[in-house]
């Protein structure tokens, strides 16, 4: 007598049966076994928590750049209820920018296999039919629409600005700051409907069991063929819609697939982390356009983001000809490079961290303080607080050639218009003839090759 087929046997033989579905509304058409509630759980509670603070940091972010200053600083039209966070951004501690955007990049990056194995585990829904069954379901597949294509156009931005690629049309700004609003809200609609059964299903089943590959040996049986260990076990579907009733041969058990997940997070990980340090690890920083850039050797060797030719900046602009105009109420000053150096010269050890990511360790700055500019162009009575500032540059290209500074920034002790760094003068990459640095504020508000200060109300 022959041996009884084995159910992986059976599967290949129903596979070849001419009554497969062909559409994908079919619930047979998605035909892996390793889709079901519980998967999809796993996904949706890393990505509650990932996502929640991708938008926290967010936030933050864009509140650093004091979008509300001069107009100059963000152009995103009137934000209304949706500028009722901002406020004035500290510089205390002087890292604080450093870690937050190198946490929202480094996670957003990291959290990209988990999205995409998201979407892919609930791919079943999105075809499913009739699109609506009721207003419950219509508002579900509304959050759904809102919830999919936000978060397609949030990470697909934020990966292009990261890599210094504007493809997109408009300023990168509005568009992520709107399109983060969108999301979230169609994140938190979500989250309500679904948190419920997420927790219920992984309560029911826990979690190693479901990661066990079974392997269903007799009593005494040491060995078992190939093909008749469970990879998968099957979910039971209780209308979720996401189990198939037709599954195919499994290639991969559960515990295979998120593991492919987690080690596909932990190469990007791997490959961003490094550009928020110096040394070594800054090599690792594969993906990051400042991560294996050799910044050369002596007291200027840190990374940059604009170098004075991309924007248009050479000796003819920075030689003996440039001033530096200095604008208060009532006084106008006009002050060499040299009229600087004989002011009061003070330091501040402070690091540089952009928007895409990377930033450098605290590098020893010193120049004149902005405050005691401020003095000089007026604000110099009894009582006299010095107010913001507006900073304008000699570039000819790219944003940010004007930026705007609060009062509190430009009081602290630390704001310095930088005339040296590192023991030596700043290099024509590091904004010679001179450069604001600032503690804790976006690169970007750090302005190179400043020509003018003006002091007043922004």
């Amino acid at each position: 007598m022959g041996h009884p087929p084995t159910p992986s046997f059976l599967r290949r033989l129903k596979a070849r049966t001419p009554s497969s579905p062909v559409s994908p509304s079919s619930p047979g058409f998605w035909r892996s076994p390793v889709r079901g509630p519980w998967f999809t759980a796993v996904l949706g509670t890393v990505l509650l928590f990932g996502m929640t603070l991708l938008f926290v940091t967010g936030l933050l972010s864009y509140a650093a750049y004091n979008p509300d200053l001069a107009a100059v600083n963000d152009k995103t039209p009137d934000k209304g209820l949706l500028g009722f966070y901002l406020f004035d951004w500290p510089t205390d501690p002087h890292w604080l920018y450093r870690l937050n955007q190198g946490l929202h990049v480094t996670v957003g990056i990291t959290l990209i296999p988990v999205l995409l194995a998201k979407l892919w585990s609930v791919l079943p829904k999105l075809f499913a039919l009739p699109p609506v069954r009721s207003v419950a379901h219509a508002l579900e597949r509304l959050s759904l629409l809102l919830l999919v294509g936000g978060a397609l156009f949030e990470f697909a931005t934020g990966v292009l600005n990261v890599q210094l690629e504007y493809v997109f049309p408009g300023s990168f700004y509005p568009l992520h700051f709107y399109g983060a609003w969108v999301f979230f809200g169609a994140f938190v609609a979500h989250a309500a409907l679904k948190l419920p059964t997420t927790v219920r299903v992984l309560r029911e089943r826990g979690l190693r069991e479901q990661l066990r590959t079974h392997d269903k040996r007799a009593p005494g049986e040491k060995w078992l063929p190939a093909e008749q260990r469970v990879l998968v076990e099957p979910e039971p579907d209780e209308g979720s819609g996401l189990v198939t009733p037709r599954p195919a041969e499994p290639t991969v058990s559960r515990r295979g697939a998120l593991g492919l997940v987690g080690g596909g997070s932990l190469l990007l990980f791997g490959t961003t982390a490094g550009q928020n340090f110096d040394g070594w690890p800054r090599a690792t920083a594969l993906f990051a356009p400042h991560g294996g850039d050799e910044p050369g050797e002596g007291p200027g060797a840190f990374q940059v983001n604009k170098t004075a030719r991309s924007v248009g900046v050479g000796p003819d602009r920075t030689g003996e000809a440039w001033r530096l105009v200095v604008e208060g109420p009532g006084r106008t000053l006009r002050l060499t490079r040299a009229d600087l150096l004989d002011l009061t010269q003070h330091s501040a050890d402070l690091p540089i961290a952009c928007v895409e990511g990377w930033s450098t360790s605290d590098q020893a700055w010193s120049g004149v303080r902005l405050r005691d500019l401020a003095a000089l162009a007026g604000y110099d009575g009894p009582g006299a607080e010095p107010p913001g500032v507006l900073v304008e540059s000699l570039q000819l290209r790219g944003a940010f050639r004007k930026a705007a500074l609060r009062d509190n920034q430009v009081r602290d002790a630390r704001s310095l218009l930088a005339l040296r760094v590192n023991g030596a003068d700043l290099t024509p990459d590091h904004g010679y003839p001179a450069r604001v640095i600032v503690p804790a504020a976006p690169g970007v508000l750090n302005t190179k090759w400043v020509t003018r200060l003006t002091f007043g109300e922004l």
